[in-house]
């Protein structure tokens, strides 16, 4: 009996995917909920399991391509009969198997800049330009377009079942769109794009060339294709900095007191609990009690509206060899420091597994994230939307600062708040960081 294996709907805002591997080939005897392929979405990557044991028969879509949800992606032979046959399949069969091969760097080959972004896609019940018509649309295509007047009615749409993708809006705002005028620079741009280097998915407009071509290839090089996680992270990063005005904060915490404590509780800690005790979650519960004092840094901005957040859903970004994703901790004000430690360190777990659903690295309130980690003083991240703040953490070292007018050797780290202008201003983003370094500098919760 053949069972088709579909490309699944990763959340009920995703409408499409990419295949990064194929951890099966045909012939090859597979097991039901043993993982068959990867995939990446503009949410997160994830490994998919077989939906049937028996003998993978036939793979239909190649490595590196982008398909709708529910498109046939292999077939199973869930009897088995068809080992054989695969096994000895012929040329066409491997052909089947394999992205097409990168061709060989030229300037005018090697950057992409045609396929569509996966967006978040949803069916705008809102008219978009006053004639009635329904435009298939994110919320975040949606509010590009009300803040730059743009009538999404007018904008061709080049994502999945016609919906207008965040490439889309981009290029009709970079094309000078209005709400009167006609849309000629998308397909204009789309025409003129030359073709992917992989055939898989390629970066959006967004990530078009800030200088000509031609000036970047000379001398030796070599020309590496951006991954689909990448893509959407460049274009992430384009649109925040597109949208928020950044303005930044830096404060200098003395952490001894929680350094001692991580010293003394570490290895209880971990016999009791069966987690790691990092200093991330020191860091989670003092920016809950930030956010809860200066709720505005707990927001969001839907075009002349701020949202105010009740629950404090923290963000974590975590760096994996292959990319960088923001799991969330879902209601962090509820949990104490073990519940905190042990979701933040299941979550990193799962990110770098590829274990991760959809609605885990969505609904952030806030992020935080640690490049100290890797031996930075301290960085100005990049806000992540649609959150108005973010907090990165320098690395934590020993520093001789001044204590009751003498010097001493005191823990010390550097704290960044990178902050939206339209709602956060200076004198509260001061208070803030203020609440936060109070909390972590007079640590009194116990952690476990």
């Amino acid at each position: 009996m053949a069972v088709d294996v579909i490309m699944p709907q990763m959340g009920e805002s995703i409408f499409e995917g990419t295949i990064t591997k194929w951890l099966k080939k045909p012939g090859d005897k597979i097991e039901r909920d043993e993982p068959l392929f990867e995939i990446s979405t503009d949410k997160v990557d994830a490994e998919i399991p077989s939906p049937s044991a028996g003998v993978l028969k036939e793979i239909k879509v190649n490595e590196g391509q982008t398909v709708p949800i529910q498109t046939v992606v292999a077939v199973i032979d869930a009897d088995g009969a068809g080992a054989a046959t695969a096994a000895q399949a012929p040329a066409q069969a491997a052909a089947t198997t394999s992205a097409p091969p990168v061709p060989k760097a030229e300037p005018q080959k090697s950057v992409s800049a045609a396929a569509p972004a996966a967006g978040a896609p949803l069916t705008s019940q809102r008219p978009a330009g006053g004639n009635g018509e329904k435009v298939r649309s994110s919320p975040l295509v949606r509010r590009i377009a009300r803040e730059n007047d743009v009538d999404l009615t007018q904008v061709p749409g080049t994502g999945a079942g016609g919906r207008v993708s965040k490439r889309d809006i981009l290029a009709a705002v970079e094309g000078g769109t209005s709400s009167g005028s006609a849309v000629a620079a998308a397909p204009a741009r789309a025409a003129s794009a030359p073709p992917p280097a992989s055939g898989g998915a390629s970066a959006s407009a967004v990530l078009e060339n800030a200088v000509p071509r031609e000036k970047m290839y000379f001398g030796h090089y070599q020309v590496q294709p951006m991954s689909v996680m990448r893509q959407r992270i460049a274009e992430h990063m384009v649109l925040s900095k597109h949208v928020s005005p950044h303005v930044y904060s830096v404060d200098e915490v003395n952490v001894s007191g929680i350094a001692a404590v991580r010293a003394k509780m570490k290895a209880k800690f971990e016999e009791a609990s069966g987690t790691k005790l990092t200093f991330m979650p020191f860091f989670v519960r003092a920016a809950v009690e930030g956010l809860r004092a200066f709720p505005t840094v707990n927001a969001s901005v839907d075009g002349t509206n701020i949202v105010l957040h009740q629950e404090c859903n923290i963000g974590i970004a975590v760096a994996l060899d292959w990319g960088l994703i923001v799991p969330v901790i879902k209601n962090a004000e509820e949990k104490n420091f073990l519940g905190i430690a042990r979701a933040m360190n299941d979550l990193a777990e799962r990110a770098r597994a590829k274990k991760l659903k959809p609605e885990e690295v969505a609904e952030s309130t806030f992020s935080i994230t640690n490049p100290g980690v890797f031996g930075g003083l301290f960085g100005l991240p990049v806000i992540n939307q649609p959150n108005v703040a973010i907090l990165g953490l320098g690395t934590i070292e020993k520093r001789p600062v001044v204590v009751d007018d003498a010097i001493a050797i005191r823990s010390m780290v550097y704290l960044t708040l990178s902050y939206d202008h339209r709602v956060v201003d200076g004198a509260v983003a001061h208070q803030f960081m203020g609440k936060v370094k109070h909390t972590l500098e007079n640590w009194t919760e116990s952690i476990l």
